[in-house]
């Protein structure tokens, strides 16, 4: 009986082999159809939305920063995908082309680049960008000895930005002499800032109002404080004697507050310079501005002349501090 059950148990298991070859046999000719008319390759998406097929994954990503690299500034400091895409293996048909170029046209529409590069600085205006920090402060140092002054300021900035025309970096050389073109020029108004500010201060000066400049040059003809039989009472200004016509200029920035004829004065400008100080211009032959005008040392505001009580083309100058009236010679003409 056991003999039996061997003989039968041999042969089931031999025709189970047979079998089971067979179907090996049948599955790699399956797998083999499959091969020759299919191919293996991955669907790529982007949120949910298909966008190609390719074979190699890796190989998409690195062609894609490659590209990019190759195509835009030197200056990237970051690739970023704004979605990764999204992979899943398909078996295709072998007619099937790779859409890698496609694929990285489409990718590069999701991409955000960040660009890096470097300002300089000059009193805080943005002169030149260049491409490194190296060359930023290689420039900045070379221009710091070459002009040695502290009036100066220059800084590097770091910049971020994903807008490539932004950039727009020099070449080092270039950068170099735009940078020491507006430091010189900024030395040089620096000097000139301190010669006005010399000259400022060596203005004569009224209750804190600056006498710019002399309204006329001239011949004193008559001084402050004298009697003559022409006035009633004392000299209340500075006659100043010129050819008829002569441009009469305000001496100190202020607003006009009167300009009409006014009796013994003749045409007369009345200009209040704030601070209580206030000039008048008497015996104008001509007024060349009107009440409530803002005027400029140095500005023209009439022409000498011999109008009202005057025997003679001059100009009457008078300051007044608070309505009161002072020696114009204890600021001007006293040379």
């Amino acid at each position: 009986m056991d003999f039996i059950l061997k003989k039968k148990l041999k042969f089931y298991t031999k025709e189970f082999l047979k079998f089971f070859n067979i179907m090996i046999i049948a599955f790699g000719f399956i797998i083999a159809i499959v091969l020759i008319k299919y191919k293996p390759m991955y669907k790529v998406s982007i949120s949910g939305e298909e966008i190609g097929y390719v074979e190699n994954k890796q190989a998409l990503e690195e062609t894609l920063k490659q590209e990019i690299t190759e195509s835009t500034s030197k200056n990237i400091e970051d690739i970023r995908l704004d979605n990764e895409p999204e992979y899943e293996l398909k078996l295709v048909n072998r007619g099937e082309d790779t859409e890698d170029k496609t694929l990285v046209e489409e990718l590069k529409e999701d991409i955000t680049v960040t660009y890096k590069y470097y300002e300089i600085a000059v009193k805080e205006s943005v002169i030149e960008k260049v491409d490194t920090s190296e060359e930023a402060e290689e420039l900045v140092n070379e221009i710091k000895e070459e002009t040695n002054s502290e009036d100066i300021h220059l800084s590097i900035v770091e910049k971020y930005t994903q807008n490539e025309e932004e950039v727009n970096t020099s070449d080092l050389e270039v950068a170099k002499v735009n940078v020491q073109e507006t430091v010189q020029t900024a030395i040089e108004e620096i000097a000139q800032q301190k010669e006005e500010e010399e000259r400022l201060n060596a203005l004569p000066s009224v209750n804190g109002i600056k006498l710019a400049v002399a309204p006329i040059e001239g011949k004193i003809t008559s001084r402050y404080g004298v009697r003559s039989n022409l006035r009633k009472s004392t000299h209340t200004g500075l006659d100043i004697s010129a050819v008829q016509g002569t441009p009469i200029k305000v001496i100190a920035d202020g607003t006009v507050t009167a300009a009409s004829y006014n009796g013994s004065y003749g045409n007369l400008i009345k200009v209040d310079h704030g601070n209580g100080v206030e000039t008048w211009y008497a015996h104008t032959s001509k007024m060349y501005v009107k009440k409530g005008e803002t005027v400029k040392a140095g500005d023209v505001i009439a022409a000498v002349g011999s109008t009202g009580n005057s025997t003679g083309p001059h100009l009457h100058l008078e300051i007044r501090i608070n309505g009161e009236h002072v020696n114009p010679q204890d600021y001007l003409y006293n040379d």
